[in-house]
């Protein structure tokens, strides 16, 4: 038999009621308590209370906190009025069963409601999220298809060029022949004198001293250029002739610059595995060329090679000596992407050198800058986690 709880206390205004129920010793949990339109139940075996309220509330917005040995309930009012008691009086056991399944019924009602709503609104949030992914997807997608697109029209007129260059290949080797190649290189030198000499010549009242160094300095990269550009050339004329399990190969598969115009298509492409193979044998007829170095170090950065991506970088810089003016832009890639390796294996210190390396050749670049930074922030929170 339930030992029914009688005593309790209770207050009202216009538009509440608060009761206060004793609990008597036992502990109470909100599973414990029913609350219908004018129904309350409160049932901690042994202990019951039972109560059908003398006109409805509001049990969405009615409230009911447990603590220090009661339960203290604030029952709002439908209709705002006094009540004469708390409870109606003389309740029959018909009634009192009828209310009570009522307020089961409206209560299981509600539950539905209140479940059914939480599932559309769960649904609304996954179509919402599922169209936020679609959206980026198709954002990502384009994305790379402009990339693609752009690389794509980048090998073309690359190959473009190529082929005008193989045209006039014929007229390049009989100059070549005729120890004529000085006489390409001197043009050359000379329009990069006159631009040196244009931004550098001192304005007249400019003291001696300072004369003769700035022809001392421009006399000095003239030299570097010329020592670059015999380097360059010395480099295109050399062919490795040990290569005779290559023989069935085709003519313009022993083509190095042929080779790295099909292995930069590869790349674009996505297909990185084939452009390593491309400047792989690249390599293996001229390994003298530093782009084919740069290009594959990339080639390994996508492939996650990442050792092998520093190993090119660093036998790029080695190749892309005297630092000028013409080979700035590799050599800013080669920094790059040996620092990019480092940092994918989490030799961050190391990764932090090149990108600084990167950023004394071209200073104005945001994006070295902006990841030199980032760099700079994770040694930092290594060190402080160590």
């Amino acid at each position: 038999m339930p030992v029914w709880l009688r005593e309790y206390s209770w207050r009202q205004t216009l538009g509440a009621v608060y009761l206060s129920l004793p609990l008597r010793g036992a502990r109470a949990t909100p599973a414990n308590i029913f609350c219908g339109e004018q129904y309350l139940k409160v049932s901690i075996p042994p202990f019951l209370f039972e109560a059908i309220l003398y006109a409805p509330i509001d049990d969405t917005n009615s409230t009911a906190k447990i603590g220090n040995g009661i339960i203290f309930f604030t029952l709002y009012k439908k209709e705002p009025a006094m009540w004469d008691s708390l409870t109606l009086a003389n309740v029959a056991k018909e009634k009192l069963q009828y209310l009570r399944e009522n307020a089961v019924l409206k209560a299981h009602e509600k539950a539905k409601e209140e479940t059914e709503a939480k599932k559309i609104t769960k649904q609304e949030h996954k179509k919402y999220a599922l169209e936020a992914t679609m959206k980026l997807e198709e954002e990502e997608r384009k994305r790379i298809e402009d990339l693609k697109e752009k690389e794509w029209q980048k090998v073309t007129k690359e190959l473009e060029l190529w082929k005008n260059q193989q045209k006039d290949g014929d007229k390049y080797k009989s100059i070549q022949k005729k120890g004529k190649l000085q006489q390409e290189i001197e043009p050359l030198k000379e329009r990069k004198s006159e631009k040196i000499n244009k931004t550098q010549i001192p304005n007249e009242g400019t003291s001696k001293t300072r004369l003769k160094s700035m022809k001392a300095l421009r006399e000095s990269r003239v030299a570097e250029e010329e020592e670059w550009l015999h380097k360059q050339a010395e480099a295109r004329r050399i062919i490795n002739s040990d290569l005779s399990e290559l023989e069935d190969l085709k003519e313009e598969e022993k083509n190095p610059d042929w080779l790295k115009d099909k292995g930069n298509k590869m790349f674009a492409m996505g297909d990185y595995l084939g452009a390593v193979n491309a400047y792989n044998l690249a390599v293996r007829l001229n390994n003298k060329l530093p782009l084919l170095y740069l290009n594959r170090a990339a080639c390994h950065l996508k492939l996650r090679n990442l050792h092998k991506a520093i190993e090119d970088s660093s036998k790029a810089l080695e190749l892309l000596t005297p630092p000028v003016p013409d080979n700035e832009n590799a050599r800013v890639k080669a920094h790059v992407r040996r620092g990019t390796a480092f940092c994918q294996l989490e030799l961050y210190t190391e990764g932090l050198q090149d990108y600084e390396a990167a950023l004394k050749i071209d200073p104005r670049n945001k994006d070295i800058e902006k990841d030199a930074e980032k760099i700079r922030h994770l040694i930092q929170g290594t060190m402080q986690g160590s």
